[in-house]
């Protein structure tokens, strides 16, 4: 599949994922200990994917205080390796959606590399998305965007599954505002990846040609 064609899927087709981490650079070492998936098709959500790994190393009590996960819970999970093979089938040519996405991309890459696997997908962050669209809110955090959103959350946070399915609805919140507000009706992911891409002065112009 070619690149054009990937960047002109819908919008609301995606894999919308999040890692949790021994820390913050690949390149320092640091490995993925969880890694939590929504796949939307149509707007809707049709599958999930959530697996701890085990990294092969004891995480810090930083970590274990800040994600929840202990290891002792690592102790019997499945290596980086064997998950993250699972996970490349399971996102398959999907474009990718990340709150914060250069951060889950450095990760996804780093641990596929291990592996020798690619993904053809493109990727949009929708922390800067919103950023655009959400001028006003008072802090672009996912946690702070589902409050001033009103999207209903169960009060989880910095739990792979959780984030990603918390990640999805602020997504979807995102393209219903697009259509209800701007009259974007059915938007291709290109079109999300260029709004992130827009100057905060000149988004609303933007727009308004979009429509």
């Amino acid at each position: 599949m070619t690149l054009n064609n990937q960047h002109n899927k819908p919008a609301d087709t995606v894999v919308v994922l999040d890692f949790e981490t021994t820390g913050l650079s690949p390149n320092q070492g640091d490995r993925a200990i969880e890694i939590g998936a929504v796949m939307l098709k149509d707007g809707k959500v049709i599958d999930r994917f959530q697996q701890l790994m085990n990294p092969g190393f004891r995480i810090s009590g930083f970590i274990e205080n800040y994600t929840g996960i202990s290891n002792m819970m690592l102790s019997d999970a499945p290596s980086c390796e064997t998950v993250m093979a699972e996970f490349a089938d399971f996102i398959g040519d999907y474009n990718l959606v990340a709150h914060n996405a250069s951060f889950d991309q450095r990760f996804l890459d780093a641990e596929l590399r291990q592996i020798n696997r690619q993904y053809p997908g493109n990727f949009a962050c929708s922390m800067l998305i919103a950023r655009r669209l959400y001028q006003d809110a008072p802090n672009h955090k996912l946690g702070s965007l589902i409050h001033y959103k009103n999207i209903h959350h169960e009060g989880v946070f910095h739990r792979a599954l959780a984030d990603s399915e918390m990640t999805a609805d602020l997504w979807l919140a995102m393209l219903e505002d697009l259509q209800q507000e701007h009259q974007i009706i059915a938007p291709d992911f290109s079109l999300l990846q260029s709004i992130a891409k827009q100057s905060k002065a000149n988004v609303l112009q933007f727009l308004r040609k979009q429509s």
